[in-house]
């Protein structure tokens, strides 16, 4: 790992600690005892989004690098920034945390299974066909390091020692907020070369894939009619994939294919802008309710 790397594994951990400390265990008791919330956002991320992607490459006349990518990014898991995005938003944060958990251990086996068979059936995509095989270890650390720890850390710290919670908690809430977008601004100076007016067409298209993944979070939750809270946790967790994983994959499958990575690095940000537009909007919504 990078020092870069490990300095946003640590950022994003404190960002997850942050979310805990206003997280109660009946939170998750509750969402236990509701399970569909958490099949209704599974079926977004496993399903529609992935099966969306590809009927859409097989219509679109778009390079072979380009379609695997967007089939690629499709197939991975929400990341665990849908955690911090759904709490700023003020949706159903435990939620979400039992969303990410249980698609980050799907996806050790659907993620190959649905890239291999989407890219095999494509035309476009079949020769860049290759076996996509995912470290399970890398999952589980990033499972444990990532979301278990400082969650745990976070809800024992508000149980143990209630009025230090109360101090940190506005700072660390603050801390977070600042990451997100420090996230934004270093995505945009590390990909400053490939910022030109060329790029706009692929920006078009990452931000319409983008809109898809949390407009089959909506209609997901719409039709299995849960509730307010829960249907910002299920939008949120169907729109924000894992496009760290995907780029990853990309390296060390593909040679780090150019297409492919901007693909996946458009996503990166691209998604923070789109579910902190999302939370600022919710946000708004509920203070205009309260007045």
């Amino acid at each position: 790992m990078s020092t870069q790397q490990l300095v946003l594994s640590l950022v994003l951990a404190t960002m997850v600690f942050s979310v805990a400390l206003e997280l109660k265990v009946d939170d998750f008791r509750r969402v236990a005892r509701s399970p569909r919330s958490v099949v209704c956002g599974l079926i977004p991320q496993f399903l529609l989004l992935p099966v969306g992607t590809w009927l859409a490459t097989l219509s679109l006349d778009l390079p072979p690098n380009v379609e695997a990518a967007m089939i690629l990014v499709a197939c991975c898991p929400g990341g665990s920034l849908s955690n911090v995005v759904t709490h700023f938003g003020r949706g159903n944060t435990a939620l979400s945390v039992s969303i990410s958990a249980v698609a980050s251990l799907i996806a050790l086996f659907a993620t190959p299974f649905n890239f291999s068979w989407m890219v095999a059936s494509n035309p476009a995509t079949a020769g860049w066909l290759r076996t996509l095989a995912i470290d399970p270890s890398d999952i589980w650390k990033s499972l444990l390091f990532l979301l278990a720890v400082p969650m745990s850390l976070g809800l024992a710290v508000g149980w143990r020692w209630p009025a230090l919670t109360a101090r940190i908690r506005k700072p660390l809430a603050n801390f977070s907020l600042f990451a997100l977008f420090a996230f934004i601004v270093l995505g945009l100076v590390r990909e400053r070369q490939l910022l030109t007016l060329g790029l706009l067409p692929t920006l078009g298209l990452v931000v319409l894939h983008n809109a898809s993944g949390l407009a089959f979070g909506w209609l997901a939750a719409m039709a299995m009619r849960v509730d307010e809270r829960d249907r910002r946790a299920v939008m949120i967790e169907g729109g924000m994939q894992n496009s760290g994983l995907a780029l990853g994959i990309i390296g060390v499958q593909f040679a780090s294919d150019l297409g492919m990575v901007v693909i996946a690095s458009l996503w990166g940000i691209w998604h923070i802008v789109s579910g902190m537009s999302l939370a600022f909007h919710w946000r708004r919504k509920d203070a205009r309710l309260a007045d």
